[in-house]
């Protein structure tokens, strides 16, 4: 086991970036030397860590020499091109793209639900998507008591997953409603997916679109979540389908989640209990003192936070609950560090 790390950051202006370095600030994995990389227009731009200023360096395949670890986080098209550039040079990579996520090679990784995932990576780890991760934290210790057999989750999504962009987009659509701009005059070049032929305003308004429509008029999105949690419980039999929506939060993504468990012997405390108890998880339920979860809490917070447990009127094994993270922390740039922690700890870093 190496002692101490040289680790990559690769998009490291981006949104997921900047916290991925806030993230290696505080991390427990032992590092020797963080470098910072990024397209050609921001090199040379400087980023403080742990008190020095490091200076952004422009990604090429030569980078990677000397490098453990890679956290990725720079669109799908960089990681195709340059993640088998830093394996071949002997780092093992952390990916935040959808680009491996699928690849039946790939582990695709939440450290408290899946960690012996990792024993089967080849240089290159999947970070699930964001609203994957948080769902994955709260069902897996019911799925480990009870089994799963239907998901249904509905996701509430803040901006911040589409990027730095759209969190100013939504800013100054705010600012210009409030100054009189009808909301059909917003103007809007992001939203809801910037690879679509139409754009809509988000502030004051729900878009039920993330990415691109895709097959059975489902987006993306939903068939990330739907393919995702199957590959990570490793369970193709389990029944799972997810609407995803944006709204006008600035971050933390919030999910209403129904369940339906296969065993016997489930109720709410019993089901209360196993989240309270669940590593990463947090249970905030007390409906009497009108505690629940909140995007605006989960900030620059790393757990999930899970409430509003309640059983289906209708279905005996069936359960509601409501679910909220960061979804740039847990959802992604936690995620990705976490790995790197757990990689270490199980002495899995190729070097």
């Amino acid at each position: 086991m190496k002692s101490n790390y040289n680790v990559a950051v690769v998009g490291a202006t981006g949104a997921v970036g900047t916290k991925m370095i806030e993230m290696l600030e505080e991390t427990s994995l032992p590092i020797n030397q963080v470098k910072l990389l990024a397209s050609k227009r921001s090199a040379g731009k400087e980023v403080t860590f742990k008190g020095q200023t490091l200076i952004i360096e422009e990604l090429v395949p030569e980078s990677f020499t000397d490098i453990d670890i890679a956290l990725f986080s720079a669109g799908g098209n960089i990681s195709k091109q340059y993640a088998p550039e830093a394996v071949k040079r002997g780092a093992v990579v952390v990916d935040n793209t959808s680009h491996y996520r699928m690849d039946a090679e790939v582990p695709l990784v939440v450290p408290e639900v899946n960690p012996d995932a990792l024993k089967r990576h080849k240089g290159i780890i999947a970070n699930p998507n964001c609203s994957t991760i948080q769902m994955m934290v709260a069902l897996e210790p019911i799925r480990q008591a009870y089994g799963l057999d239907r998901l249904i989750v509905s996701t509430y999504q803040a901006v911040s997953g589409a990027g730095i962009n759209a969190m100013e987009e939504l800013k100054s659509q705010a600012l210009a409603y409030i100054n009189g701009t009808p909301a059909d005059k917003l103007e809007a070049d992001i939203l809801p997916s910037g690879g679509d032929k139409k754009h809509y305003p988000i502030a004051f308004n729900a878009l039920p679109q993330i990415d691109v429509f895709a097959d059975a008029d489902y987006t993306y999105e939903e068939w990330k979540m739907i393919n995702e949690t199957k590959k990570i419980m490793e369970d193709d039999s389990i029944k799972v389908v997810a609407t995803c929506v944006r709204i006008p939060v600035l971050s933390g993504h919030s999910e209403s989640i129904y369940i339906e468990v296969k065993e016997d012997g489930s109720d709410v405390s019993k089901i209360k209990q196993l989240i309270a108890d669940a590593p990463g998880a947090v249970l905030q339920d007390d409906p009497s003192q009108q505690l629940y979860p909140q995007a605006i809490t989960s900030i620059d917070r790393k757990e999930t936070f899970v409430g509003r447990i309640r059983q289906d009127i209708d279905i005996d094994k069936g359960y509601h609950m409501w679910v909220v993270s960061d979804n740039l922390l847990k959802g992604a740039a936690w995620n990705s560090v976490q790995i790197a922690e757990t990689l270490h700890e199980m002495d899995l870093v190729r070097v």
